[in-house]
């Protein structure tokens, strides 16, 4: 499977952030056509038992990079995209790869 992961640091209203992040964005995000699933960590903090840099890692599934391609020409991935950048512009990287199976 092809992702798109988005990667948020860590917002100064957490909880704005996650009323926000629930209550708009997923449910946009979730209207991708091709989007096959999202899968969301919250980020509780590193190995060493410190908080980390990073808040919040959003997984969102697609069956191949074509058809993630195809997805994100949609006006609904174009308004999750705005959205994001209206609450979490200067948080969020986002990233894309292939899941690899390792045996």
């Amino acid at each position: 499977m092809f992702k798109m992961i988005a990667l948020y640091k860590q917002p100064k209203d957490k909880e704005q952030f996650d009323a926000h992040y629930y209550g708009t964005h997923v449910p946009l995000t979730e209207k991708i056509p091709g989007l096959r699933k999202i899968k969301v960590t919250k980020i509780t903090g590193t190995p060493m038992g410190t908080e980390s840099e990073y808040y919040l890692l959003c997984e969102m599934y697609y069956d191949s990079q074509e058809a993630f391609q195809k997805a994100m020409k949609t006006k609904e991935a174009k308004a999750s995209a705005k959205d994001v950048m209206s609450f979490a512009g200067d948080l969020v990287t986002f990233m894309v790869g292939e899941e690899v199976e390792h045996e």
